[in-house]
C-alpha cells in the first residue's frame, strides 16, 4: 500500500522532470489531497468493522467483512503523465509583455519631426523631452529625404532613438536615470585614389558625365578653375582636363567621393593646375603647384553653367526699349529660378526695386569695388540691406523684373564708381602659402601632382569621346 512518504519520494525524483514549475505545486497538492482523504476513508472503515455489532431493531447488518478492502491508487507515474499530457510547455505564458522592438523609417520628402515620431507611436511631448535633455537633439532638425531613423519604444514612452545622417555618421539617444544622453558614431571609410580624364566637346557636364564623374565632382571641378575660367564663355571643343580624388569604402563597398586632390584643365592651349593642401591650422584650399592660391577675391561669374546673351557694350541697342543704350554689365540666360552667388566676399549696400534693373542687389566689396545683380526674381533668406555675404553665398534668383525681355541675370562690376567689363576685368588675387609652411607645402603636394601626371596615358582613365549616335 502507498503511503505518504513513499509517494513524496516518488514525487521529488520524478515531477521535475515531466511537469513545469508553475505546474508543480497544482499537481503535488492535489495528489496529496487525494491520498489524505483515501487514507481517511480506510480508517473509517478499519473503525466500523472492528466495533461489536448491536442489535438495532429494523436493521440488520448481514456479512459484514471485518478485513476493510484496500481501495485502488492510481499510480503515481499514472497522475504525472496525466498532468503533462495536458500541459502546453511551449505555451506562452499569458499577460507576460514582449521585449520591445526597434522600429525604423525612412524619411520622405515633406515629413517633420512631428510626423516621424506619430508614425512610431509618439507625441510632441516626447520631441519636447528628447530636446529638452540632449543639446545634440538639434541635429534632428536637419533631417533630409532618404535618411533613416529608427525609435526604441515601449509601453508608450520613448527609450531609444537612432539617426542615420549619412553611411558614416549616426546620431543616437538612451533614456537614463537622468534623461537622455546622446552619442555620435562615426565610422572611419577606406580612401583610395581614382582618376578620370575628358575631352569636351559640348559642355563640361556632358564630358564628365561620360568620364564617370559624378555630378558633384564636376561642380567642384568647375569651382576650382573658375577663377581662371570662364565656364560661361571660354569652353570650346577640344579642351580637356584630368582629375584624380578620393574614393571611399566601408566593408568592401563603395560609399561615396571624397574630395578632389589634384586636378588638371586646358583651355584653349593654356593649361592650369591645382592641388589641394590642409595648413597646419586645419584649413583646406586648392594651390597652384607653386603654391599660389587658385581662389581669387572675386568669382569669374556669378551663376554656374550660364549662357552670356548679352555683352559688355557701351553701343548696344536695348531689347526692349528699342534705342542705342548702353549696356554697362553681362547677361547671363538662365532658367528662371536658377541661384544667383555673390562674386565676393562683401556688404549688401542696397537690397530692392531699382528701375529698370527690376529686383535688385549691389554690393560693396571695398577697395573701391562694387557688383550689382540685376532682374532677380526674388531675394535668397536673410538678403537685405546691410547684411554680410561671403563669396559663394547665394543672394537671389534668376528672373525677369525690371525692363528684361526674358528671364536673365545683368551683372554689372564697378571700380572707384567706373563701370568696367566683368568678363575681362583682372581680379585680385588671393593669397598664397607663407614662406614659413613653403617647404611643408611642397613635401606634401608634390607627389599628388605626380601621380597625377603619371596618368596621363594610363588605361585606367576614364576617357570621355564624343558620341555622335544621340
Amino acid at each position: 500500500m502507498l503511503t505518504i512518504k513513499n509517494y513524496y519520494n516518488i514525487a521529488r525524483s520524478t515531477l521535475f522532470q515531466y511537469v513545469p514549475r508553475e505546474h508543480l505545486a497544482v499537481a503535488v497538492a492535489l495528489s496529496l489531497g487525494l491520498v489524505i482523504v483515501l487514507a481517511s476513508e480506510q480508517h473509517n472503515n478499519t473503525e466500523i468493522a472492528s466495533t461489536p455489532s448491536k442489535n438495532i431493531p429494523g436493521l440488520e447488518i448481514q456479512g459484514l467483512d471485518t478485513q476493510a478492502t484496500p481501495i485502488a491508487v492510481p499510480e503515481v507515474e499514472t497522475i504525472i503523465q496525466t498532468v503533462a499530457a495536458k500541459t502546453d510547455t511551449n505555451k506562452p505564458i499569458q499577460n507576460q509583455p514582449e521585449s520591445p522592438k526597434w522600429k525604423e523609417f525612412t524619411v520622405q520628402n515633406g515629413d517633420n519631426l512631428s510626423i516621424l515620431f506619430k508614425r512610431a507611436g509618439l507625441n510632441d511631448r516626447a520631441i519636447y523631452e528628447l530636446f529638452s535633455d540632449a543639446k545634440d537633439a538639434k541635429d534632428l532638425r536637419n533631417i533630409r529625404a532618404g535618411q533613416k531613423m529608427s525609435f526604441l519604444v515601449e509601453n508608450g514612452q520613448l527609450h531609444g532613438l537612432n539617426y542615420v545622417i549619412d553611411n558614416l555618421n549616426s546620431l543616437s539617444f538612451e533614456r537614463g536615470i537622468k534623461g537622455f544622453t546622446s552619442k555620435e558614431v562615426t565610422l572611419k571609410p577606406n580612401v583610395k585614389y581614382a582618376f578620370r580624364q575628358a575631352s569636351i566637346d559640348s559642355s563640361l557636364y556632358m564630358a564628365g558625365k561620360r568620364a564617370g564623374m559624378p555630378s558633384n565632382l564636376t561642380m567642384e571641378l568647375a569651382n576650382i578653375f573658375g577663377w581662371d575660367i570662364d565656364f560661361a564663355l571660354d569652353i570650346q571643343k577640344g579642351d580637356n582636363f584630368k582629375v584624380m580624388y578620393e574614393e571611399q569604402f566601408l566593408d568592401g563597398k563603395r560609399i561615396g567621393t571624397g574630395k578632389i586632390l589634384a586636378a588638371e584643365f586646358t583651355n584653349s592651349g593654356k593649361t592650369f593646375k591645382a592641388v589641394r593642401y590642409t595648413s597646419k591650422d586645419g584649413s583646406s584650399n586648392y594651390y597652384t603647384p607653386d603654391g599660389r592660391g587658385m581662389h581669387k577675391a572675386f568669382l569669374r561669374t556669378p551663376i554656374e553653367f550660364a549662357r552670356i546673351s548679352s555683352h559688355f557694350s557701351l553701343n548696344r541697342k536695348h531689347p526692349v526699349l528699342h534705342i542705342i543704350r548702353a549696356h554697362k554689365g553681362t547677361d547671363y540666360a538662365a532658367v528662371r529660378g536658377t541661384p544667383i552667388r555673390a562674386t565676393g566676399n562683401g556688404k549688401i549696400a542696397f537690397a530692392g526695386r531699382k528701375g529698370g534693373y527690376g529686383n535688385c542687389i549691389v554690393i560693396q566689396h571695398g577697395q573701391g569695388i562694387e557688383t550689382l545683380y540685376g532682374h532677380m526674381n526674388g531675394f535668397a533668406k536673410g538678403m537685405k540691406t546691410g547684411a554680410r555675404v561671403s563669396q559663394g553665398d547665394v543672394i537671389g534668383y534668376v528672373g525677369s523684373t525690371g525692363l528684361a525681355s526674358g528671364p536673365h541675370l545683368h551683372y554689372e562690376f564697378h571700380v572707384n564708381g567706373q563701370v568696367r567689363n566683368p568678363v575681362t576685368v583682372p581680379l585680385p588675387k588671393s593669397i598664397g602659402i607663407e614662406k614659413s609652411e613653403l617647404a611643408r607645402f611642397n613635401e606634401t603636394t608634390r607627389p599628388l601632382i605626380a601621380k597625377l601626371d603619371q596618368y596621363k596615358s594610363s588605361n585606367r582613365l576614364a576617357v570621355a569621346k564624343t558620341d555622335n549616335s544621340n
